[in-house]
C-alpha cells in the first residue's frame, strides 16, 4: 500500500469511535428494532413532505498528512429552506422510552453536525446558520419528538477539525500499519522450501479466485495443508489490493488455532500481519456470569470512557491477538473483552471466528454487514473451513421453535398489579390462547405443517415484544430473574419474529402437539438462497474441507452457481498406507438391524485381531451402539473397550482421547455415534488411531424434519433423498474414515460396515485415495486381507 494512496471512512465510524463514552447496559436491548427500523425511517421521511430530500449521499476529500481522506455517509435527510440554509435531520428509533435515546444524543448530534460540515462544501453560496435536527421515534407509542441546533458554518468547522484530530491518530496507526504489513507481504514467500502434493494447485486456484472475484468450492483430504494454501494466497492478495480484510470462518475451536499456527508461521519469514480469533461472549467474560450492565459488571462500567486507551496498548503490541490476548488486556484496563475484542476486528488484517459472525440473522459482525453498507464497498474475501458443516449450521440460525409453555411460565411469574404488568400478562395469555386454539384444531392429527408462516401468532408476538419492551424499561434498574427471564423471551421471540420477515417458499411451518404443550416451529428447508446472499458481502470466498462430497451437491446447497469453480484434490499420502475394506455381506437398514448385531460384533473382532492398537467404531445411532456393545463386551470381555455416552462433558471428552496413547501395550476399542464429538475436529496421529469401523452408511434418521427437506429438494431437482438423506449421510463417514490417516506416516485401516457401500451410487461418492478398496462378504475375506496389510 502506497502511503498516499486514498483511503474510504465512514463517517459512523469517526462518530462512534471518537464520542463514545460511558457504561455497557445491554440490561435492555433494541433487537425488535432491526425490523422496525428501517421502516420507521421510511415512514418519517414520506411524512416530511416536498422539501424534504432523503436518504443523501455525502462525500468530502481532505488531507490528513501526505493521505488523501474520503469521508463517506447518508444523511437521513436535509431540508432546503427558502432563506438558502437547510436543516440536517438525522432520525433514530427505538423500542425504549425516548428518554432513553436522548442520553445519547451527544453522539447522535455529533453525526448530525458531521454531515451538515460534508455538505456545506457541496454549496456554492454558504449560508450563515445551519440546524441539526435530532428526530426521535417510539416503536410503540410512535411518539415522535424533535431537537434542533443551530451552528454557523466557523463553529461546524471547528468542530469537524477538533474530530479529525482525534481520529487522525487511528488513521496515522491503521495507514502506517498497512505500510508495514504489505512491504513484509512483498516480502514473504511460502513457509516451507516445497508444496505438498496438491498444495500449490490449491493455493494457485485460490489466488485466482481472489483475482477474479468469483466462489471456489474444493475438497482435498487431510495432509494437503488446506489452511496455509488458503491463507497464504489470501495475504499475498491482501499485499497486491486485491483485499482489504480476510475473513476466516469454522465451525471448531480446533480450526481457529490451526489459522492462528498458519500465520504464526509466516511470520517467522518476516511477515507482519494482524490477526483476531474471536470468541462467544459468555467463553471470554472474566465474570462467572456474563450480566452486561454497570450494576453488576465492573468492566461495563466506564468501559467507553477507557476503551479507546485499551485498544490503542492491545493493537500497538500485538499482532496475532489470540482470546487469551484478549482477555490480558481487558484486565489491564478494566474493559469488557468482548466489546474490546469487537472494536479489534477493525484494525485486524483477518478476523478468525464462527461461522455465525458472518452467517447468523442476529449475532452477525454489524461492524462490516450490518446497516445500508454497500456490497461493492466490501472488498473482503471469506475462507470457509469445514464447509460440509455449513449447511446444516445456517438451516439452524434460521429455523426457530416458540411453545405455548415459554409464555405460560413467565405469565406466572409476574404477579404485580402495576399496568405495564398487566398488559404484559394479558399479551402472553392471548398468545397461550392462540396456543390452545391450535392444540383444539389439529389434537388428532398431533402435527401439522403449512408453507405459510402463522401470521395471527405473529401479530400477537408484536404485541408481547411492545408491552416486554415498556415492561423492562420500567423495571430494567430491578433486574431480578423475572427480568431475565422476560428479555430472554423478548429476544426470542424477536428472532421469531426476524425469520417471519424473510419468510419465503424455502421455509415450513411446523406445529407439534404433545400432551403438556405445543410447538411451532419456523423451519429452513433450504440455505442455500441464504448462504449466496451471505457470501455476496464478500468480493470472494474460498469454500473448502476434507469432505465437499459430492461437490456438485454441496456447490449448490452452499449457495454456489454453474460459474463458481470447483476443485478436488487427490490425497498426499502413499495409498499403500490405507486399507480400506467393504463388508458387503452385513445391512444395517433400520428393518434389519436386530439382525445384524452378531455379524457387527464379529466384524469388529476380525478387524481388530491381528495387530495391537487403537480403533474406533462408529454407529449410526446411541442405541444400535450400545446393543453392540453390550454384545461385544460379553463375547470379548478382555477387550479393553470406552463408549461414548450423551452429553459428555469437557473433561469427559478429554479423558476419553486421552485413553488413545500411542505407546498401549493393549487394544482399545472406542464405540461412538458417527456424526458426534469423536468423528471429526480431533487429530489421533501415528499410532493413537489405527482403524476406523464404521457401522452404516451414516444417513440421518427418518423424521418429519428430514421428509420436508426431502419433499422440497423432490419438487426443486428430483434429488430430495439425496438431498435430505444420502448425501448428509456419506458425509460423516468420511468424516470418521479421516481420522486413520493424519500425516504422511500414518498407516491404518478403515472397514465400512453395510451392503449398500457396495452399489454404484455409493462407489461413485468414494474419494479417489480409496481407489484400492476391497468388498468381502465373509469374516474369513475379511481377515485375510487384514492379515496381509
Amino acid at each position: 500500500m502506497q502511503a498516499n494512496a486514498p483511503i474510504k471512512i465512514s463517517v459512523n465510524k469517526i462518530v462512534d469511535l471518537v464520542m463514545r463514552c460511558g457504561d455497557i447496559d445491554n440490561r435492555f436491548g433494541d433487537l425488535s428494532a432491526m425490523h422496525k427500523g428501517s421502516m420507521a425511517h421510511r415512514r418519517i421521511q414520506k411524512q416530511a413532505g416536498k422539501g424534504y430530500d432523503a436518504e443523501v449521499s455525502l462525500r468530502h476529500e481532505i488531507e490528513i498528512d501526505d493521505t488523501s481522506v474520503i469521508l463517506q455517509g447518508r444523511a437521513d435527510g436535509i431540508i432546503d429552506l427558502p432563506d438558502g440554509s437547510f436543516v440536517i435531520d438525522e432520525i433514530k428509533s427505538t423500542t425504549m422510552p425516548l428518554e432513553q435515546l436522548f442520553k445519547r444524543h451527544q453522539q447522535h448530534l455529533a453525526q448530525g453536525k458531521l454531515y451538515a460540515h460534508m455538505h456545506l462544501q457541496n454549496l456554492e453560496n454558504i449560508p450563515n446558520n445551519i440546524s441539526v435536527q435530532l428526530t426521535y421515534f417510539q416503536h410503540e407509542t410512535e411518539e415522535i419528538q424533535r431537537q434542533k441546533w443551530n451552528f454557523t458554518p466557523a463553529e461546524l468547522q471547528d468542530f469537524f477539525d477538533e474530530l479529525i484530530d482525534k481520529f487522525a491518530v487511528w488513521l496515522r496507526f491503521e495507514r502506517d500499519w498497512k505500510v508495514l504489513r504489505d512491504e513484509s507481504i512483498a516480502d514473504t514467500k511460502f513457509p516451507f522450501d516445497t508444496y505438498r502434493k496438491g498444495q500449490r494447485e490449491l493455493a494457485v486456484a485460490a489466488y485466482r479466485t481472489i483475482d477474479t472475484g468469483n466462489k471456489l468450492y474444493a475438497t482435498a483430504p487431510t495432509g494437503i495443508g488446506k489452511t496455509l494454501s488458503a491463507i497464504f494466497p489470501s495475504i499475498k492478495a491482501m499485499g497486491m489490493g486485491k483485499t482489504d480484510k480476510l475473513f476466516y470462518l469454522t465451525a471448531k475451536t480446533i480450526a481457529r488455532a490451526v489459522a492462528e499456527d498458519a500465520v504464526r508461521l509466516m511470520t517467522t519469514r518476516g511477515l507482519r500481519f494482524k490477526t483476531i480469533t474471536l470468541r462467544a461472549k459468555e467463553k471470554i467474560c472474566p465474570n462467572d456470569e456474563c450480566i452486561c450492565n454497570p450494576e453488576y459488571c465492573r468492566f461495563a462500567r466506564g468501559h467507553f470512557d477507557r476503551i479507546n486507551d485499551a485498544l490503542m496498548d492491545l493493537m500497538e503490541n500485538n499482532d496475532i491477538i489470540t482470546p487469551d490476548i484478549t482477555i490480558e488486556y481487558a484486565l489491564k484496563h478494566r474493559v469488557c473483552p468482548h466489546e474490546m475484542s469487537l472494536d479489534a476486528t477493525l484494525y485486524c488484517d483477518m478476523i478468525i471466528g464462527d461461522y455465525n459472525h458472518v452467517f447468523d440473522p442476529v449475532v452477525y459482525l454489524h461492524r462490516f454487514f450490518g446497516g445500508d453498507k454497500k456490497s461493492d464497498d466490501k472488498n473482503y474475501v471469506f475462507l470457509i473451513d469445514e464447509a460440509h458443516n455449513l449447511a446444516e449450521r445456517v438451516r439452524d440460525m434460521y429455523s426457530h421453535q416458540l411453545c405455548k409453555k415459554q409464555f405460560a411460565n413467565v405469565r406466572k411469574e409476574l404477579k404485580g398489579k402495576d399496568v405495564l404488568s398487566k398488559t404484559l400478562r394479558a399479551s402472553l395469555r392471548q398468545i397461550e390462547m392462540h396456543f390452545a386454539d391450535l392444540r383444539k384444531e389439529h389434537e388428532e392429527t398431533r402435527n401439522h405443517v403449512q408453507q405459510e408462516p402463522d401470521t395471527n401468532l405473529a401479530a400477537l408476538l408484536e404485541i408481547f415484544s411492545d408491552a416486554a419492551t415498556n415492561w423492562m424499561a420500567t423495571n430494567r434498574a430491578g433486574g431480578g430473574q423475572i427480568f431475565d427471564e422476560i428479555l430472554n423471551l423478548y429476544f426470542e421471540t424477536a428472532r421469531f419474529l426476524l425469520i417471519v420477515d424473510i419468510y419465503n417458499e424455502r421455509f415450513a411451518t411446523i406445529l407439534e402437539i404433545s400432551r403438556s404443550d405445543a410447538a411451532i416451529t419456523l423451519f429452513c428447508l433450504d440455505p442455500s438462497d441464504i448462504i449466496a446472499e451471505k457470501l455476496a458481502m464478500a468480493k470472494s470466498s474460498i469454500i473448502f474441507s476434507a469432505t465437499l462430497t459430492p461437490l456438485p451437491y454441496y456447490r449448490e446447497i452452499l449457495g454456489g452457481n454453474s460459474g463458481d469453480m470447483m476443485l478436488s484434490l487427490p490425497s498426499p499420502f502413499d495409498p499403500e498406507n490405507l486399507l480400506t475394506i467393504v463388508h458387503a455381506g452385513i445391512s444395517t437398514k433400520y428393518v434389519d438391524r436386530e439382525h445384524s448385531y452378531t455379524s457387527v460384533v464379529e466384524a469388529i473382532n476380525a478387524a481388530i485381531l491381528h495387530k495391537t492398537g487403537n480403533y474406533m467404531c462408529f454407529f449410526p445411532s446411541y442405541d444400535y451402539m450400545r446393543r453392540v456393545y453390550d454384545l461385544f463386551t460379553e463375547q470379548y470381555p478382555h477387550v479393553k473397550t470406552l463408549l461414548q455416552s450423551s452429553g459428555m462433558t469437557e473433561d469427559a471428552r478429554t479423558y476419553f482421547l486421552a485413553q488413545f496413547d500411542s505407546k498401549n501395550h493393549e487394544t482399545i476399542v472406542g464405540f461412538v455415534v458417527l456424526g458426534g464429538i469423536f468423528s471429526e475436529g480431533i487429530d489421533l496421529v501415528g499410532d493413537r488411531l489405527i482403524g476406523s469401523i464404521i457401522v452404516s452408511v451414516g444417513i440421518p434418521k427418518i423424521s418429519l424434519r428430514q421428509n420436508l427437506i426431502r419433499s422440497y429438494f423432490d419438487y426443486k431437482n428430483g434429488q430430495g433423498y439425496d438431498f435430505a438423506y444420502t448425501f448428509p449421510g456419506m458425509n460423516k463417514v468420511l468424516q470418521a474414515a479421516g481420522r486413520v490417516i493424519r500425516t504422511e506416516t500414518d498407516s491404518g485401516i478403515v472397514l465400512l460396515i453395510d451392503n449398500r457401500y457396495a452399489t454404484a451410487q455409493y462407489r461413485a461418492m468414494m474419494p479417489p485415495h480409496w481407489a484400492n478398496m476391497h468388498f468381502v462378504r465373509d469374516m474369513d475375506g475379511l481377515e485375510d486381507l487384514i492379515k496381509r496389510f
